[in-house]
């Protein structure tokens, strides 16, 4: 018995077969090979053809069921993860009207912090928890003001992982989850967002029906089975954006679990068991996979662009010549915790929502000429990101979300144990490290979603943890004094 998770990213689009029994992941594939176009007709702009991510799902399904050899009939359900924020307009033959908006786009802005202004702080931010900002429903009030040809032809509109469902499916339909993430959903009154729909002069027809994010979704129908290779039939039981599946993926449901990812971009995600926002609106906050009316639970988003990114420049310009990352972790580590008194905000890579979408840029403060030599300047580099995450963590338990445990993929800027260490650190959070994905993870949905396991804890029972690290007591005041040091920093730049 074997279960099939889809990620649909920007970058590809990865399939993986999970054995439903062991958990263990028995083929992945993704394509395209190199990464995937990115349309950018003008400045800002971010399109791809939904086309191409159904192409690139063929290719990975076929190479998957080649590879492993599985009867496409032990396939017993399908989960799908998507990029999130996106909008695919189609017809009522379902097909599609233009180029998808993606999550980058950002000539939507305009739109939705006009709807902010308008509609009252107050208003969105206890209702959609959120400011409407650059999410799907102001890309669509762009359609309809730029491109009103198009918009007269919408018969749904649909996020990335929608598309993916009914193209496997026929069946159009979403879910709660996917339509907080658009700031279609009203928090308040448990339904679609009646008074944003009716500022933008939306119809509601153009909402696609809702699903519970664990349920049969759709079936596989004779077309996408011809297609891909699967079995006709076989049932679509989850679907959720990337980073609410991310949590899945480490097991993160319940309030005060964290999951985290340090790419180029950092994220940190957070369970909030009430409904609750940052009345600066620093943080996004979505419905997670698991909230239902009767049982809150909502994931808590925190973006940082500076992360890894910031790493990559060090390396580039600031480590010595041919030196590998692991090499620069061994030499950072020479250097005290504080880094002798250097502190680096790492800001360098465009406006942050966390600072209330302020360009500060990256700074490196407290050099001493006599003193400070390349580790110091690392270990800064990697602290400053950690701090970043830190004072988003702080945003997040000033919201209601105690932060006892991180869960992470042992990948990128988690492989470093100095990272680890500072975040565990200055955090007090245990963090612990698993080997998974996103597509894994979206197999995994789908499983609990056809009841092929009861819960969560039985789906994620076999999530192999490859590592745990506590935080040391002992440097927790060497910690504090470090970031206390760079927040100082931080405020002073902020001002």
């Amino acid at each position: 018995m074997y279960l099939l998770g889809y990620d649909i990213g920007s970058s590809s689009v990865k399939a993986s077969l999970v054995n439903a029994e062991s958990g263990k992941c028995v083929s992945s594939a993704f394509f395209p090979k190199t990464e995937a176009e990115i349309i950018a007709v003008k400045p800002g702009w971010a399109e791809q053809n939904p086309e191409n991510w159904w192409e690139n799902l063929k290719l990975a399904t076929q190479a998957v069921l080649a590879d492993s050899r599985v009867d496409a009939a032990d396939i017993k359900a399908i989960g799908i993860s998507y990029q999130m924020h996106g909008l695919v307009c189609v017809d009522k033959d379902q097909h599609v009207l233009r180029p998808a908006i993606i999550w980058c786009d950002s000539r939507a802005v305009p739109y939705g912090q006009k709807a902010f202004e308008t509609l009252g702080e107050e208003v969105c931010l206890s209702h959609l928890l959120n400011s409407p900002g650059n999410f799907t429903a102001s890309k669509l009030a762009w359609i309809k003001e730029n491109e009103p040809s198009v918009y007269e032809k919408i018969y749904k509109i649909m996020l990335p992982g929608d598309y993916i469902a009914m193209k496997l499916s026929g069946t159009i339909c979403t879910t709660v989850s996917g339509l907080s993430e658009g700031m279609f959903w009203d928090f308040k009154n448990n339904r679609v967002a009646d008074f944003l729909m009716k500022y933008y002069g939306f119809d509601h027809s153009l909402i696609a029906d809702i699903k519970p994010t664990f349920s049969e979704q759709g079936r596989v129908n004779a077309t996408a089975a011809q297609e891909l290779g699967l079995k006709e039939g076989t049932p679509i039981t989850y679907r959720a954006g990337d980073q609410p599946n991310n949590a899945l993926s480490l097991n993160v449901f319940n309030p005060g679990e964290i999951a985290s990812t340090a790419g180029t971009s950092g994220v940190v995600y957070g369970v909030n068991g009430e409904v609750n926002y940052d009345p600066k609106s620093r943080v996004n906050t979505f419905a997670h996979v698991n909230h239902t009316a009767e049982q809150t639970r909502l994931g808590v988003l925190l973006c940082i662009n500076g992360t890894g990114i910031l790493n990559s420049w060090v390396k580039r310009t600031v480590a010595p010549e041919g030196i590998s990352y692991n090499d620069m972790n061994i030499l950072a580590a020479q250097a005290p915790i504080g880094s002798a008194g250097v502190s680096i905000l790492p800001f360098g890579n465009g406006a942050e929502r966390m600072l209330e979408n302020k360009e500060i840029g990256c700074s490196v403060q407290g050099v001493n000429f006599n003193q400070h030599g390349k580790q110091h300047i690392i270990r800064a580099a990697q602290e400053g990101i950690v701090f970043s995450f830190k004072y988003g963590i702080d945003i997040m338990e000033q919201m209601g979300i105690p932060v006892q445990k991180i869960h992470a993929g042992k990948a990128n800027m988690f492989l470093s144990p100095l990272f680890r260490e500072t975040l565990a650190g200055v955090t007090g959070a245990v963090i612990e490290l698993y080997d998974t994905d996103g597509s894994v993870g979206a197999a995994k949905g789908a499983g609990i979603g056809a009841g092929i396991y009861k819960d969560n804890n039985e789906a994620f029972a076999t999530l192999e943890k490859l590592e745990i690290i506590e935080p040391k007591q002992s440097d927790r005041q060497a910690y504090a004094d470090a970031y206390a040091r760079w927040k100082q920093c931080l405020d002073i730049n902020m001002k």
